[in-house]
């Protein structure tokens, strides 16, 4: 799994960030997609890669800036993560 972490400019309230949330969730097949106004990102975990310009495209298209994008692996952390090593 891939956690992206897109820093968004022009949030300002929740609404703004239901917005991002829901144009991501209706363009692409995403596990989980949270946004914040206060920290200014969306962080988005998905099974599949995401292609950066169209992700770029769909929240500008939200009224939002990408201004940046920082991909890594991602691995659910859950009770009994720490025994499986």
């Amino acid at each position: 799994m891939i956690k992206l972490t897109v820093g968004v400019e022009g949030m300002a309230c929740g609404m703004c960030e239901a917005h991002v949330n829901e144009a991501v969730r209706n363009t692409f097949s995403v596990k989980k997609v949270t946004s914040s106004h206060t920290k200014k990102q969306t962080v988005i975990i998905t099974e599949s890669d995401i292609d950066e310009k169209k992700l770029k495209d769909v929240i500008a298209e939200s009224g939002y800036e990408v201004v940046s994008i920082i991909r890594e692996p991602y691995e659910k952390r859950g009770l009994f993560s720490a025994f499986r090593r």
